[in-house]
Protein backbone atom coordinates (compact mmCIF):
# COMPACT_ATOMS: atom_id res chain seq x y z
CA UNK A 1 0.00 0.00 0.00
CA UNK A 2 2.59 2.50 1.17
CA UNK A 3 5.08 1.53 -1.95
CA UNK A 4 1.88 2.02 -4.08
CA UNK A 5 1.09 5.57 -2.74
CA UNK A 6 5.07 6.84 -2.62
CA UNK A 7 5.06 4.99 -6.72
CA UNK A 8 1.82 7.66 -7.31
CA UNK A 9 4.29 10.63 -6.94
CA UNK A 10 7.28 8.85 -8.87
CA UNK A 11 5.20 8.21 -11.79
CA UNK A 12 2.25 10.89 -11.89
CA UNK A 13 2.87 11.11 -15.51
CA UNK A 14 2.51 7.53 -16.06
CA UNK A 15 -0.66 7.18 -13.77
CA UNK A 16 -1.92 10.32 -15.81
CA UNK A 17 -1.60 8.92 -18.99
CA UNK A 18 -2.78 5.52 -18.07
CA UNK A 19 -6.19 6.93 -16.52
CA UNK A 20 -6.43 9.59 -20.02
CA UNK A 21 -5.92 6.55 -22.33
CA UNK A 22 -8.82 4.07 -20.58
CA UNK A 23 -11.23 6.97 -19.02
CA UNK A 24 -10.97 9.49 -21.34
CA UNK A 25 -13.16 12.81 -20.28
CA UNK A 26 -13.69 10.52 -17.04
CA UNK A 27 -10.06 12.13 -16.40
CA UNK A 28 -12.15 15.28 -15.06
CA UNK A 29 -14.56 13.17 -12.40
CA UNK A 30 -10.98 11.52 -11.16
CA UNK A 31 -9.29 14.74 -11.17
CA UNK A 32 -12.33 16.35 -9.50
CA UNK A 33 -12.49 14.12 -6.87
CA UNK A 34 -8.83 14.02 -5.95
CA UNK A 35 -8.84 17.83 -5.25
CA UNK A 36 -12.37 17.50 -3.51
CA UNK A 37 -11.02 14.86 -1.13
CA UNK A 38 -7.56 16.88 -0.44
CA UNK A 39 -9.06 19.72 0.37
CA UNK A 40 -12.66 18.63 2.22
CA UNK A 41 -11.54 15.50 3.99
CA UNK A 42 -9.40 16.12 7.34
CA UNK A 43 -8.30 12.52 7.02
CA UNK A 44 -6.66 13.18 3.67
CA UNK A 45 -3.71 15.53 3.52
CA UNK A 46 -1.55 13.44 1.99
CA UNK A 47 -2.57 13.73 -1.64
CA UNK A 48 -0.11 14.93 -4.19
CA UNK A 49 -2.26 18.42 -4.93
CA UNK A 50 0.82 20.19 -6.34
CA UNK A 51 3.16 17.75 -8.12
CA UNK A 52 -0.67 16.87 -9.82
CA UNK A 53 -2.09 19.79 -11.17
CA UNK A 54 1.37 20.45 -12.50
CA UNK A 55 1.48 17.09 -14.04
CA UNK A 56 -2.05 17.50 -14.84
CA UNK A 57 -1.06 21.01 -16.96
CA UNK A 58 1.97 18.95 -18.75
CA UNK A 59 -0.65 16.52 -19.91
CA UNK A 60 -2.92 18.81 -21.12
CA UNK A 61 -0.64 20.29 -23.28
CA UNK A 62 -0.36 17.24 -25.39
CA UNK A 63 -3.73 18.13 -27.03
CA UNK A 64 -5.39 15.11 -26.05
CA UNK A 65 -8.68 13.93 -27.30
CA UNK A 66 -11.95 14.77 -24.60
CA UNK A 67 -9.26 16.69 -22.74
CA UNK A 68 -8.91 20.39 -22.72
CA UNK A 69 -7.13 22.82 -19.81
CA UNK A 70 -10.16 25.17 -20.16
CA UNK A 71 -13.01 22.95 -18.79
CA UNK A 72 -10.23 21.02 -16.33
CA UNK A 73 -9.14 24.39 -14.80
CA UNK A 74 -12.81 25.55 -14.15
CA UNK A 75 -13.59 22.26 -12.88
CA UNK A 76 -10.74 21.98 -10.26
CA UNK A 77 -11.61 25.69 -9.12
CA UNK A 78 -14.82 24.36 -8.22
CA UNK A 79 -13.55 20.90 -6.82
CA UNK A 80 -11.02 23.04 -4.20
CA UNK A 81 -13.50 25.71 -3.51
CA UNK A 82 -16.36 23.09 -2.35
CA UNK A 83 -13.27 20.95 -0.54
CA UNK A 84 -12.60 24.05 1.43
CA UNK A 85 -17.01 24.54 2.14
CA UNK A 86 -16.97 21.51 3.35
CA UNK A 87 -14.26 21.46 5.27
CA UNK A 88 -15.38 24.96 6.88
CA UNK A 89 -18.40 23.99 7.96
CA UNK A 90 -17.58 20.34 9.07
CA UNK A 91 -15.34 22.31 11.67
CA UNK A 92 -17.87 24.83 12.66
CA UNK A 93 -20.07 21.61 13.42
CA UNK A 94 -17.85 20.20 15.60
CA UNK A 95 -16.29 22.85 17.51
CA UNK A 96 -19.04 23.33 20.09
CA UNK A 97 -18.68 19.14 20.44
CA UNK A 98 -15.03 19.00 20.58
CA UNK A 99 -14.67 22.10 22.95
CA UNK A 100 -17.74 21.45 25.32
CA UNK A 101 -15.09 20.98 28.64
CA UNK A 102 -13.81 24.28 29.31
CA UNK A 103 -11.20 21.94 31.44
CA UNK A 104 -9.70 19.62 29.25
CA UNK A 105 -5.94 20.08 28.72
CA UNK A 106 -5.96 20.37 25.29
CA UNK A 107 -9.56 20.98 23.48
CA UNK A 108 -10.61 23.37 25.70
CA UNK A 109 -12.57 27.02 25.51
CA UNK A 110 -9.10 29.14 25.97
CA UNK A 111 -7.42 27.38 23.06
CA UNK A 112 -10.48 27.55 21.31
CA UNK A 113 -10.30 31.68 21.63
CA UNK A 114 -6.75 31.66 20.85
CA UNK A 115 -7.46 30.42 17.75
CA UNK A 116 -10.67 32.37 16.65
CA UNK A 117 -8.32 35.83 18.24
CA UNK A 118 -5.54 34.25 14.94
CA UNK A 119 -8.68 33.65 12.62
CA UNK A 120 -9.87 37.22 13.23
CA UNK A 121 -5.95 38.89 12.34
CA UNK A 122 -5.32 36.62 10.00
CA UNK A 123 -7.77 34.62 8.43
CA UNK A 124 -8.04 35.87 5.23
CA UNK A 125 -4.02 35.43 4.38
CA UNK A 126 -4.09 31.96 5.77
CA UNK A 127 -7.01 30.49 4.28
CA UNK A 128 -5.21 31.60 0.33
CA UNK A 129 -1.63 30.81 1.77
CA UNK A 130 -2.53 27.27 3.00
CA UNK A 131 -3.43 26.34 -0.57
CA UNK A 132 -0.01 26.26 -1.27
CA UNK A 133 1.02 24.53 1.77
CA UNK A 134 0.63 20.09 1.75
CA UNK A 135 -1.13 18.67 4.82
CA UNK A 136 -2.07 22.65 6.01
CA UNK A 137 -4.81 23.52 2.92
CA UNK A 138 -6.06 20.28 3.92
CA UNK A 139 -6.41 21.75 7.97
CA UNK A 140 -6.95 25.40 7.44
CA UNK A 141 -10.46 25.80 6.33
CA UNK A 142 -11.41 23.26 9.11
CA UNK A 143 -10.02 25.49 11.72
CA UNK A 144 -11.29 28.75 10.11
CA UNK A 145 -14.92 26.89 10.74
CA UNK A 146 -13.80 25.75 14.48
CA UNK A 147 -13.06 29.65 15.01
CA UNK A 148 -16.26 30.93 13.94
CA UNK A 149 -14.55 32.72 11.07
CA UNK A 150 -17.49 35.65 9.41
CA UNK A 151 -18.40 32.83 6.36
CA UNK A 152 -18.65 35.64 3.74
CA UNK A 153 -14.95 36.54 4.04
CA UNK A 154 -14.08 33.07 4.65
CA UNK A 155 -16.03 32.80 1.38
CA UNK A 156 -14.08 35.35 -0.69
CA UNK A 157 -10.50 34.31 0.39
CA UNK A 158 -11.65 30.38 -0.04
CA UNK A 159 -12.69 31.63 -3.97
CA UNK A 160 -9.47 33.57 -4.54
CA UNK A 161 -6.91 30.99 -2.62
CA UNK A 162 -8.78 27.89 -5.11
CA UNK A 163 -8.74 30.08 -8.20
CA UNK A 164 -4.87 30.98 -7.68
CA UNK A 165 -3.40 27.65 -6.52
CA UNK A 166 -5.57 25.82 -9.27
CA UNK A 167 -4.72 28.04 -12.00
CA UNK A 168 -0.74 28.70 -10.72
CA UNK A 169 -0.08 24.97 -10.75
CA UNK A 170 -2.13 23.84 -14.07
CA UNK A 171 -0.89 26.63 -16.15
CA UNK A 172 2.82 26.41 -14.96
CA UNK A 173 2.90 22.62 -15.97
CA UNK A 174 0.62 23.46 -19.52
CA UNK A 175 3.75 26.04 -20.32
CA UNK A 176 6.81 24.14 -19.18
CA UNK A 177 6.06 20.61 -18.45
CA UNK A 178 6.97 19.41 -21.86
CA UNK A 179 10.28 20.80 -21.98
CA UNK A 180 13.23 18.31 -22.74
CA UNK A 181 15.07 19.21 -19.56
CA UNK A 182 11.56 18.94 -17.59
CA UNK A 183 10.07 15.91 -18.80
CA UNK A 184 13.94 14.48 -18.55
CA UNK A 185 13.98 15.13 -14.99
CA UNK A 186 10.16 15.22 -14.29
CA UNK A 187 10.60 13.29 -11.01
CA UNK A 188 13.19 15.90 -9.64
CA UNK A 189 11.22 18.86 -10.54
CA UNK A 190 8.07 16.99 -8.89
CA UNK A 191 10.19 16.47 -5.95
CA UNK A 192 10.84 20.27 -5.72
CA UNK A 193 7.77 21.55 -5.89
CA UNK A 194 7.00 19.30 -2.74
CA UNK A 195 10.08 20.43 -1.09
CA UNK A 196 8.77 24.37 -2.16
CA UNK A 197 5.61 23.99 -1.27
CA UNK A 198 6.62 23.04 2.40
CA UNK A 199 8.73 26.24 2.33
CA UNK A 200 6.13 28.85 3.53
CA UNK A 201 5.39 26.64 6.82
CA UNK A 202 9.38 25.92 7.64
CA UNK A 203 9.88 29.81 7.03
CA UNK A 204 6.98 30.79 9.49
CA UNK A 205 7.77 28.04 12.14
CA UNK A 206 11.43 29.40 12.03
CA UNK A 207 9.91 32.85 12.31
CA UNK A 208 7.89 31.66 15.56
CA UNK A 209 11.04 29.96 17.20
CA UNK A 210 13.17 33.47 15.96
CA UNK A 211 10.48 35.78 18.18
CA UNK A 212 9.87 33.07 20.90
CA UNK A 213 13.32 33.49 21.41
CA UNK A 214 13.64 37.53 21.29
CA UNK A 215 10.86 37.83 23.64
CA UNK A 216 13.12 35.51 26.21
CA UNK A 217 16.54 36.88 25.82
CA UNK A 218 17.70 38.62 28.88
CA UNK A 219 17.73 42.39 28.45
CA UNK A 220 21.71 43.78 28.48
CA UNK A 221 20.67 47.30 30.03
CA UNK A 222 21.46 46.77 33.72
CA UNK A 223 18.78 46.41 36.52
CA UNK A 224 19.70 49.26 38.16
CA UNK A 225 19.04 51.57 35.26
CA UNK A 226 15.64 49.62 34.53
CA UNK A 227 14.68 50.77 38.13
CA UNK A 228 15.42 54.54 37.96
CA UNK A 229 13.75 54.51 34.44
CA UNK A 230 10.41 53.25 36.50
CA UNK A 231 10.83 55.86 38.96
Amino acid sequence: MLQDFIGLFHNLPEYLSFWAQHYGAGLYIILFLIIFAETGFVVTPFLPGDSLLFATGALLALDLPNLSIGPMLVLLIIAAILGDWLNYHVGKWMAPKIFSDSNARWLNRKHLNKTREFYDKHGGKTIILARFMPIVRTYAPFVAGMSGMKYSSFFFYNVAGATVWISSFLCLGYFFGNLPIIKSNFQYVILAIIVLSFMPLLIEYVRALQKKSDCHAPSDEPSNVRIRSLE
